[in-house]
């Protein structure tokens, strides 16, 4: 019976690094993606065109088309759109006051529960 609670308790031990491992993953997701949604709020009050998005948006699945080994797609494609976004003429050829006035905002992408 020792011996059998010692293995449960080991497979228990091993779940909890995986679903430990699973939140950090789901963590490092969710940041991404509030600065993907953050940056294309900025977009969006710039009156970025629905074609340069669009584009924005197509190239970033371009380039993901085949996943790289070992990174998580999903990430994979948020990081990309991120850069790509973040790229944009657009956001660099707004005035200084203006972008500074936005950094200074809070975060209205964050959601309390």
């Amino acid at each position: 019976e020792r011996q059998q609670k010692a293995e449960e308790t080991e497979l228990l031990k091993v779940e909890l690094q995986m679903l430990e491992t699973e939140r950090v993953r789901l963590s490092l997701v969710e940041e991404k993606l509030v600065d993907v949604l953050q940056l294309l709020q900025q977009l969006r009050d710039l009156n970025i065109s629905k074609r340069a998005l669009g584009k924005i948006l197509l190239s970033t699945l371009e380039s993901c088309r085949d996943p790289q080994p070992g990174k998580a797609h999903l990430f994979e494609v948020l990081d990309t759109l991120y850069h790509e976004l973040s790229a944009c003429e657009l956001l660099h050829s707004q005035p200084l006051e203006k972008a500074q006035r936005r950094q200074s905002l809070s975060n209205p992408l964050v959601i309390s529960c």
